[in-house]
């Protein structure tokens, strides 16, 4: 299927002002404005690896919850306070701890493993 829109991509653009900012702007920088600039190099980051793991992370995300018979988060998150997964302990933390190792491959990708 066509993208309806034309190169650079989304994930170019945030790679390319990411690229700007670590070689040309980083370097001028002290003090606040250069630990505003490294979150905001931090943050660009995390776009790009969730602009290109999230379909697939959503995909696995959805496959854990129908697996434990479930259609969304909150559905799981009533189950659980209600004790109804009670007995289902090694199952429901297999698929938790995938979920959350599927978050730190976003926001810290030297965690995730």
């Amino acid at each position: 299927m066509a993208r309806p829109h034309d190169a650079p991509s989304a994930r170019e653009l945030v790679a390319a002002v990411r690229e700007f900012l670590e070689r040309d702007v980083l370097g001028g920088l002290e003090g606040r404005a250069r630990f505003h600039g490294l979150v905001a190099v931090n943050v660009l980051g995390m776009v790009e690896r969730e602009l290109d793991l999230g379909p697939a992370h959503e995909r696995a995300h959805a496959e854990r919850l129908a697996a434990l018979g479930f259609d969304g988060d909150a559905a799981l998150a009533a189950a659980l306070r209600e004790g109804r997964l009670d007995d289902r302990f090694a199952e429901v933390k297999a698929a938790l701890e995938d979920a959350v190792r599927d978050k730190l491959a976003v926001a810290d990708p030297s965690r995730a493993g």
